[in-house]
């Protein structure tokens, strides 16, 4: 991930338009049948696992950013085992949280993959004690459980004697006069992405630090042709350079809708991507209202998670993945299969609706209760239940003049005792789907 660009560099990339990227296959049926599992699913699973977990720093950029020496950062690797990991483990724990996918690192910037990578030695298979590929029986687990598997990839590789790094001042070269050596290192990469994808078939790929590159040096689009002449169906990340199929933001929010057509937000669940000992945990009430915040703006939660070297997972982000799966069950109809809901204004708090707008989902934070107000619904309300225990309420319309197109004020008594731990959702069915009014009041 990016840890050393500026938060100003980070903005303009997360909030790029989605017309920035697959401009020519954007509006074709084929990519939105494509796409429709990955707007139903809402929710995914990153794993960021690495060497980086045997110390508990940074992944790859703490030698990037000087916090550790290269050779010192590499030394990890004789500690990394995987002596407690269990595939199955983690993958029940992903269904059980309500993810449709999971995303794992296949190699992150430090170039250690994650698989036995035939194209170097550099790999935890010929490198660590572990001695195993940790992707072959993670994606074996997901696909029994129908979770949809997904592959982290960086195109940075800082251990590449070809790459133009920063190690030392002999690996730095410049792109126009040593072509040759980039020809060697963009055939040693895209042989990588070759491997994976015959092996692991993917469902979905994750790119990461295509920022260092243009679109051209990386043959980005040879790139994306590579993965769909293997699997038509695979879904890309906008992190190459113009040739993906979604975007995603990173960490922060963005506070007005994107205008994206698919999007996904990542994020920790502490402080950082990978183990660290960083005890900064959101809570479960954080996570599941930034989670509703982001499908409420059409967007899906990629939320992470960061193994030890031992292959366990930290009884907090356990925690969080339960409580998360909790209140998915309780209130899933609300969350998957959804498309964003109200404007802006309209409601204030998160809001989806059913695919054919005529249910509308109302999302109350922080054990709200007492009255709440919709504005502008042209809509006559048929039934508004509380989901998770099916208490009935009723709306009072306000302010509504017989001969005025303008529609009232409805509002919606909330007593205490429907009042869910973390987040109440309300189900208001609808006579057809969704109208709002636009004017400017009176006799407008």
């Amino acid at each position: 991930m990016k840890k050393n660009l500026s938060i100003a560099l980070l903005s303009s990339i997360a909030l790029l338009p989605f017309a920035a990227f697959s401009q020519n296959n954007a509006n074709t049926q084929e990519i939105k049948d494509k796409m429709q599992w990955f707007a139903d699913a809402k929710l995914g699973i990153f794993i960021h696992a690495g060497i980086y977990s045997v110390n508990g720093i940074d992944e790859s950029w703490s030698f990037h950013n000087k916090k550790i020496s290269y050779t010192d950062y590499m030394k990890q690797l004789k500690g990394f085992t995987l002596k407690n990991y269990d595939p199955a483990f983690w993958a029940d724990l992903i269904q059980e949280s309500g993810a449709k996918y999971a995303v794992i690192t296949t190699k992150h910037h430090d170039g250690v993959a994650m698989y036995d990578t035939k194209l170097n030695d550099l790999s935890i298979v010929q490198k660590t004690p572990a001695k195993r590929d940790m992707v072959k029986p993670f994606f074996e687990q997901l696909r029994k459980r129908g979770i949809k598997c997904g592959a982290y990839f960086s195109l940075i590789d800082w251990s590449d004697n070809n790459y133009p790094g920063f190690l030392n001042d002999s690996s730095k070269y410049q792109l126009a006069n040593d072509y040759d050596r980039w020809n060697r290192f963009r055939s040693f990469f895209q042989g990588q992405i070759k491997e994976i994808s015959t092996r692991f078939n993917p469902d979905l790929w994750w790119f990461d630090g295509d920022w260092e590159h243009s679109a051209e040096e990386w043959e980005a689009k040879k790139v994306r042709d590579l993965i769909l002449s293997h699997n038509p169906k695979a879904i890309i990340n906008g992190r190459l350079q113009g040739n993906g199929d979604y975007e995603t933001p990173e960490q922060n929010f963005p506070v007005t809708r994107p205008n994206y057509k698919w999007w996904e937000l990542c994020m920790t669940t502490n402080d950082n991507w990978g183990f660290h000992y960083d005890n900064n945990w959101k809570t479960p009430y954080e996570v599941i209202s930034i989670f509703v915040d982001v499908v409420s703006n059409g967007g899906n939660l990629l939320l992470d998670m960061g193994p030890k070297e031992d292959g366990t997972i930290p009884p907090e982000q356990i925690n969080v993945l339960k409580e998360l799966g909790a209140w998915n069950k309780k209130n899933g109809e609300a969350i998957f299969n959804t498309i964003g809901g109200l404007q802006q204004g309209h409601f204030y708090g998160p809001s989806t609706l059913s695919k054919d707008s005529a249910t509308l989902y109302l999302f109350l934070h922080g054990k709200q209760s007492g009255p709440i107000m919709i504005k502008g619904l042209n809509n006559k309300i048929q039934e508004i239940t509380v989901l998770g225990n099916g208490t009935r309420l009723q709306p009072k319309v306000v302010g509504k003049i017989s001969w005025s197109p303008v529609p009232g004020l409805v509002y919606i008594d909330v007593p205490d005792s429907v009042a869910d731990k973390y987040i109440t959702v309300l189900k208001i069915k609808l006579d057809k789907a969704v109208s709002l009014y636009k004017g400017n009041g009176g006799l407008n």
